[in-house]
């Protein structure tokens, strides 16, 4: 099964700056504590703060005001997933590991391996056997270790936190013990819009796959709005690759709790696999963020995310991986039912193409 799951390979690259406080960070005879604060310095210089940029030309397209799109391809392996990766990386050396193994399809296990290499720790990442990652290589030139397993994505994800607790690894999974940490972490990138808007959004969309991403942005409003930064919660819109995502599907259902779906059913695409899964391994906090925020859920056809890739190149100049933009249809889908009136929507798309 040969995947397009996520970015094109290109050499990930990281500032001098970064590199120089790399070789600090690694230096096991400095006091943990120097190590720890050189690494959060490489984590402000690299991570986050990425591009919110109003897209006028769309807004003339489909007769919407405002729209902002926050660009989350600007982190240096192209995703949001450095954002969580680096957290765990900070959270493994803090507590004094000196390996972290985690499983992957792609962009999560290059975000990993890069964090790691500037942490000087040994990185072990697992992929399906029967995957084909694009990525394998970046994953190899940054010093990771590649274990193929048998079975699928979730399969390949036990099984490697079962590695981790057996060889006393750090555990990077998604879900369990990790769900607090990379949802106050994506938590991060509402801060960063309202720093740019001012306020919240009316609305704000998000592809979901995990459902991490989207429970961690409603989190970073909800308690903005809780310390009276902002007057409002967006509604958090979710989208995905139809009848292909648990979160979409259970919110569909009205059900209170992300209901598994039938593994055989699923179909990967090289335009929809960033999205799907059988099981969303934080889908409860995600249909938590819907059901808070009133907000709504929508399938996404590979065509309408194939069209829209190459609307956002043609009138923003913005080359967006096809599945990073399910939210930003979602949410232009929403405009078309209600009519909105004029205000500030953001859709954060995930991934450069």
């Amino acid at each position: 099964m040969i995947l397009k799951d996520g970015v094109k390979n290109a050499e990930t690259k990281v500032s001098s700056e970064s590199k120089a406080l790399s070789d600090f960070v690694k230096d096991g005879s400095k006091p943990l504590v120097d190590r720890l604060e050189s690494y959060e310095d490489i984590i402000n210089i690299e991570i986050g703060d990425t591009a919110l940029t109003r897209a006028k030309s769309l807004e003339r397209e489909f007769d919407i005001r405002q729209l902002y799109i926050k660009y989350e391809g600007d982190n240096p392996t192209g995703t949001q997933k450095d954002r969580i990766a680096f957290a765990q990386v900070y959270d493994a050396l803090r507590r004094g590991f000196d390996t972290i193994c985690l499983a992957t399809c792609g962009n999560y296990g290059v975000a990993v391996a890069l964090a790691a290499n500037l942490a000087g720790l040994r990185c072990i990442i697992a992929i399906p056997k029967t995957y084909h990652t694009e990525r394998g290589q970046e994953m190899e030139s940054l010093g990771a270790e590649i274990l193929l397993l048998h079975g699928d994505y979730e399969k390949v994800v036990q099984e490697s936190s079962v590695l981790a607790k057996t060889n006393e690894w750090y555990d990077a999974n998604p879900g369990g013990a990790n769900t607090a940490l990379q949802i106050q972490t994506y938590a991060q990138i509402a801060h960063e819009i309202v720093d740019e808007l001012g306020d919240a959004p009316k609305y704000c969309a998000v592809p979901v796959s995990n459902g991490t991403l989207l429970a961690g942005i409603y989190r970073g409003f909800a308690g903005l709005y809780k310390r009276g930064k902002i007057f409002r919660i967006p509604k958090m819109i979710a989208a995905s690759s139809t009848r292909k995502n648990p979160i979409i599907q259970s919110f569909t259902l009205g059900l209170d709790q992300c209901q598994d779906l039938l593994p055989e059913k699923i179909r990967e695409t090289k335009y929809n696999e960033p999205l799907i899964n059988w099981h969303s391994f934080d889908g409860d906090e995600a249909l938590y963020a819907l059901r808070q925020s009133n907000g709504e859920a929508y399938n996404i056809s590979d065509q309408k995310m194939r069209r829209m890739t190459s609307l956002l190149l043609k009138k923003e100049g913005m080359r967006i991986l096809p599945a990073s933009t399910a939210g930003l249809i979602a949410l232009l889908e929403l405009d078309a039912k209600q009519n909105f009136e004029p205000d500030r929507y953001v859709a954060v798309v995930t991934a450069k193409n």
